[in-house]
């Protein structure tokens, strides 16, 4: 019996050592480099500690797959793909894929981005599957279950992804929080707008997004145009026609432009636009529906990322001498490299 009961403690001094042992291996530094290793659905752990070993990882298959057991995760590896610190150790690789911490990638909507613009990231992202190439605006909607338009519809941001990940699927993403944006700030809205539906009001952001960058400009922007709006007076403001004229425009609209026969064309149609002309910020939508209270009816550029604000027609011819004047003396001091501004103003009545 005395001989048994020194066999069993030999036993339990053994196994003692030998976990101590996988502990302690467990927190030995490792070097996986910054390459990425797949693990496909199906992959178990001793066949992950066998890719580790042939990567030059790991010494022993074993050690690591015991491990794994001692902790109760023999069973629980999750499929994907990874990229591991380097230096790491292997108890830390191991919580990385029970975890299921797998390798993303970034992708960037840009506020006032139109949907090509847009579309064209995607299909250059990377790891990124591209479903929607080649389908038509129609076939897109339909997959989104989206009865708008595909402008302005996506909320900017950076969103993250797995590899094999679908741009419909960051597109739904972008769409999902667009709509509960806009149904959050439709509802605390400010009294007696001239928008009619939150469709409306996504629309006027686009047009702020695309007038300026300023966050002190972008609700005094907002207040001219529902100004305007409530006069029933065109809103005439130029990326209007600049998204209308898609491909035509080269980076100066001309008096033909202005011309244009657009159904986007502020300067020929009352009212705003059909749809969105890009995506819209948060701070462009709440603008929409918190405009200034301000009598300007116009503003104009200053040719230095901001606008002049007037409230009559007179005023505004005014600030367009004044800066055509300065644009003209600075074209005499430094002539190749000055540009004559792109007037921005909301009204041409006068042309």
């Amino acid at each position: 019996m005395r001989a048994l009961l020194r066999t069993f403690a030999a036993l339990l001094g053994f196994g003692a050592l030998a976990i101590a042992g996988w502990y302690w291996l467990a927190d030995w530094p490792v070097h996986p480099g910054h390459r990425v290793y797949r693990l496909p659905t199906g992959t178990t752990m001793r066949s992950f500690a066998e890719q580790l070993k042939r990567r030059h990882v790991l010494d022993f298959v074993d050690p690591f797959v015991a491990l794994a057991e001692i902790e109760g995760w023999g069973q629980a590896l999750k499929s994907g793909v990874y990229r591991f610190p380097d230096p790491t150790t292997p108890l830390e690789i191991l919580r990385m894929v029970v975890d299921g911490r797998v390798v993303e990638y970034p992708v960037t909507l840009v506020p006032g981005w139109t949907f090509h613009q847009v579309r064209v990231t995607l299909g250059h992202a990377p790891h990124l599957r591209n479903d929607v190439h080649g389908l038509s605006r129609a076939a897109i909607r339909k997959a989104l279950h989206l009865h708008a338009s595909l402008e302005g519809n996506f909320f900017p941001d950076t969103y993250f992804y797995t590899t094999d990940a679908t741009a419909l699927s960051i597109l739904a993403r972008a769409h999902a929080r667009e709509k509960r944006l806009l149904r959050s700030d439709w509802q605390a809205r400010a009294p007696g707008l001239p928008l009619r539906t939150p469709e409306q009001a996504l629309i006027l952001a686009s047009l702020i997004e695309r007038e300026t960058a300023r966050a002190g400009e972008r609700r005094k922007i907002a207040g001219v145009f529902v100004n305007r709006l409530r006069l029933g007076m065109m809103l005439e403001t130029d990326p209007t026609v600049i998204f209308g004229l898609g491909k035509r425009y080269h980076g100066t609209l001309t008096s033909a432009d202005l011309a244009f026969p657009s159904p986007y064309n502020t300067y020929l149609h009352y009212g705003l636009p059909p749809t969105p002309i890009g995506l819209c910020s948060s701070r462009a939508l709440y603008a929409a529906l918190h405009p200034a209270k301000t009598k300007a009816l116009y503003f104009v550029a200053t040719g230095q990322g901001g606008h002049v604000f007037s409230d009559t027609l007179k005023a505004q011819d005014r600030e367009i001498r004044k800066y055509e004047l300065h644009q003209r003396q600075a074209s005499l001091h430094n002539p190749r490299g000055s540009r004559r501004i792109r007037q921005n103003h909301a009204d041409r009545q006068n042309r």
